[in-house]
């Protein structure tokens, strides 16, 4: 994975105009977007610097629709990632074994939802994500308290999908970002960017204010103005979950072979 070259045909846009520009765009509701919930698809991930965001979103200007909740357009979520004990999860990521899973709970703050979540990535390379409904709980003050185990429906729901490959599951990692959500305007197709990425486990704490983690989400392969995009510019597909590189991040003993590459292109895009 690279970033945009110093050289791309994207005009320069200083980082501060992000949101001016999400708000160029015409805009999408939460119901318009029932018809691109893409529960089961295949992934394309890139890893940008965030700089580059302003510039990106004018060049898509004509082709994707922005989400627009509440009047928000960047979208802050909070992420919990389950694992078992011996982190069969992480492990099953890091070995590239298909046919995996990863258990998570995610609030979406401006709308004020929490689903419980798990991904199947299959051994056709498609992912596949069923999720259930909770409740966000609220403190006197309105600020959502933070959910730190499963309920007993979450853990019913996750033991029928597993197929009890995941048992004893506790939680390992939270993920904190804000996400634009982009809805091609000609076919059923989304991407989503992610902004401001921190991970915390315990007292360890990282965050990468300056990387930006886009994803294409399709039915199935076909054209796509965002990846002809990012093809132009000379960037590279590549896949690093967010979980993942939590995990690296805060855990350098952990083994991460498999990853080292990717951390590689990483580090390189931090650099610019």
């Amino acid at each position: 994975m690279t970033c945009l070259m110093q050289n791309s045909s994207l005009p320069y846009v200083p980082c501060d105009s992000i949101e001016e520009q999400a708000y160029r765009l015409a805009s999408i509701s939460l119901s318009e977007m029932e018809s691109v919930k893409l529960m089961d698809r295949t992934d394309t991930k890139f890893l940008l610097p965030r700089r580059r965001i302003p510039a990106l979103l004018h060049a898509l200007l004509k082709n994707y629709r922005i989400l627009e909740v509440d009047g928000h357009r960047l979208s802050a979520y909070e992420t919990l990632y389950f694992d078992t004990p011996d982190l069969r999860s992480y492990h099953d990521h890091q070995c590239g074994r298909l046919n995996r899973y990863k258990v998570r709970q995610r609030h979406y703050i401006q709308s004020k939802l929490l689903f419980t979540e798990v991904k199947h990535k299959t051994n056709k390379g498609r992912t596949i994500k069923q999720r259930i409904r909770g409740h966000v709980v609220h403190a006197p003050e309105k600020v959502p308290t933070r959910l730190a185990e499963l309920d007993d429906v979450s853990r019913l729901f996750v033991h029928q999908l597993t197929a009890h490959r995941l048992p004893d599951l506790h939680p390992v990692l939270w993920v904190g970002y804000q996400r634009i959500t982009l809805v091609s305007c000609t076919s059923v197709e989304r991407i989503t960017l992610d902004l401001g990425l921190s991970f915390q486990a315990g007292e360890r704490t990282k965050d990468f204010a300056n990387l930006a983690i886009a994803e294409v989400k399709q039915d199935s392969r076909q054209h796509s103005e965002f990846i002809s995009l990012m093809k132009r510019n000379g960037v590279r597909s590549g896949s690093l979950s967010k979980y993942c590189l939590g995990m690296v991040s805060l855990h350098g003993a952990i083994k991460q072979n498999r990853f080292k590459p990717q951390l590689h292109h990483l580090q390189k895009i931090l650099q610019q």
